[in-house]
């Protein structure tokens, strides 16, 4: 089976690292042919499986990213040996984009919707209301990463099916090493409001007065935003209780090494980060923001989900994990149990019904 997988670019971000674990995991079928094309130009910061063909698709010249994309990804596909059976493609313009083109080459086309039905990127907030009511529904299936957006795809006529993102690492067999007094975080520093951090630095304040020796780790890329968190921190008077490390790309070391992983974003999709953190054995503690915490954590069993935004609850919390070893250890526990329906075995199989369903449908 022929398969293409599309996106923007590779060059970052959680929806390509997805991408490339579902590849390089499929790829492991022999029966299965797979391309990834990328519709921009752009440095690739993932490793594909050296049987994955890479895509870059020719560009004309056209004002228009969008009609530009359309163009290139038809002039692709004008040359039928370069057809698949089946289009993925991930994020709501490159769904658009490639929904289009596989409707005017009768491909099957599976789209990836990455973000909550509530979420639309700054100034497209007209085009994204477009694809999600009015395109989405002409593709074979839609896929989202939580049960929220269900209802909201099926009164428009959409195929829409939950697949969740699998979990990256490989969780930990033992569980029983010594851990440093740190409480994590980490996301792109840039969308310091969306992630929660201007909030994480208030809330923390009281916590460093009861616990003089912790101390909160922020992991993340992102210069605007990491100017304008330490100079919160300096208003809050804790910049020497924060370690900014900047991008990493050792996060599930520095997860095993920590206590506490902390998820104060304001929205989510699927947070890939809470299941990284998860499989490294963290207690783990997240506001029940929209979407996404509640379809990972159940509240006291494998970590704590506290009110949306509640500051003094998320401060609570948080002081009972800090004094409460035995429940950090509980908790970590039951999360690494937890994670078997994110494995990216599990993910693959879902998958592979999912190819088998489309297939076989004319």
């Amino acid at each position: 089976m022929k398969i293409d997988f599309i996106i923007s670019t590779l060059k970052g971000g959680g929806a390509e690292r997805v991408l490339v674990l579902m590849v390089n995991s499929l790829a492991k079928n022999p029966n299965y042919k797979i391309s990834v094309i990328t519709l921009f130009e752009g440095k690739d910061n993932y490793a594909l499986d050296p049987s994955i063909k890479k895509v870059k698709l020719k560009q004309v010249k056209l004002p228009s990213h969008t009609l530009r994309s359309i163009t290139n990804l038809s002039l692709h596909y004008k040359n039928k040996a370069n057809r698949p059976e089946i289009i993925i493609s991930f994020i709501t313009l490159t769904n658009l984009i490639s929904i289009i083109v596989a409707k005017l080459f009768s491909i099957k086309i599976i789209a990836q919707e990455h973000n909550s039905h509530l979420r639309y990127m700054k100034g497209r907030k007209r085009i994204t209301n477009f694809t999600k009511k009015y395109i989405y529904k002409k593709a074979d299936a839609v896929t989202v990463l939580t049960s929220f957006d269900i209802d909201f795809y099926k009164k428009y006529g959409v195929n829409a099916l939950v697949l969740p993102n699998p979990c990256s690492f490989e969780p930990i067999k033992t569980n029983t090493h010594k851990r440093e007094n740190i409480i994590l975080a980490v996301g792109n520093l840039n969308r310091y409001h969306h992630k929660g951090f201007d909030n994480l630095l208030e809330l923390i304040v009281p916590i460093f007065k009861k616990f003089p020796d912790w101390k909160l780790k922020i992991a993340g890329s992102g210069d605007l935003g990491m100017n304008h968190l330490k100079q919160l921190a300096v208003q809050y008077d804790i910049l020497d209780k924060i370690i900014f490390t900047g991008f990493i790309n050792n996060v599930s070391e520095v997860m095993y090494k920590s206590s506490i992983f902390i998820l104060p974003s304001r929205f989510e999709g699927l947070p890939m980060v809470l299941l990284e953190a998860m499989s490294q054995g963290m207690a783990c503690i997240a506001y029940n923001c929209k979407t996404g915490p509640s379809d990972i954590i159940n509240n006291n069993v494998n970590g704590f989900l506290i009110e949306d935004q509640n500051m003094s609850k998320m401060q609570d919390s948080l002081s009972q994990l800090i004094s409460n070893k035995e429940l950090r250890i509980n908790l970590s526990n039951e999360g690494i149990k937890s994670l078997n329906r994110f494995k990216i075995e599990t993910i693959t199989s879902k998958y592979e019904k999912l190819f088998n369903e489309i297939t076989k449908t004319q």
